[in-house]
């Protein structure tokens, strides 16, 4: 709980620095590249947490992996995270920086689980049914699970939409045990 308000507060900051310089995207962008090239290594999300481990060195592993990289700003976000023992919790921080910046800019999250990866057309495809549905700029979350068989299952929000063939197996298998 503490941690989740701790990187509500942190989130927010970046967030509101960002919106203010109109570079949201760019932030984004510069955030994603660090969570992808040091908080995705389980061994570094360890060392990050690790209080026995000195502020420097992990000031100094962060310039080594994105100084460069990255906006000055961000690397003076992630040593100030450093610096007030919240490194640690990156992910989170991430995690709801782009949640406060796809509400700002009015974009909505679709969870599209596939037994098989959709290849470049389908995903535009589908991006646009749901753009039209929903009536807001969709950006697909992409997720496969082998057990759905087929099809695809896509949740916006609190709506599930239930295409796959497993859910159908299972609707079918209802319908037909209630009327035995």
């Amino acid at each position: 709980m503490l941690n989740i308000q701790l990187a509500t507060k942190y989130a927010r900051a970046i967030f509101e620095i960002a919106r203010d310089e109109k570079k949201l995207d760019e932030y984004d962008a510069d955030l994603n590249l660090v969570r992808e090239d040091v908080f995705t290594l389980p061994e570094a999300v360890s060392f990050f947490k690790n209080p026995l481990v000195p502020h420097q060195a992990k000031k100094d592993l962060l310039t080594k992996a994105v100084k460069g990289e990255v906006s000055d700003t961000v690397m003076n976000f992630l040593m100030l995270l450093t610096d007030k023992s919240r490194i640690g919790i990156f992910n989170e921080i991430y995690e709801i920086f782009t949640g406060l910046k796809n509400e700002e800019q009015g974009i909505v999250i679709a969870d599209v689980t596939t037994a098989f990866p959709l290849n470049k057309d389908q995903e535009k495809k589908l991006g646009l049914k749901l753009a039209e549905v929903t009536k807001k700029k969709i950006k697909i979350r992409k997720h496969e699970d082998k057990s759905i068989l087929g099809g695809v299952i896509v949740r916006v929000g609190d709506k599930r939409i239930d295409g796959s063939a497993a859910g159908r197996l299972q609707a079918l298998k209802s319908t037909l045990s209630v009327n035995k």
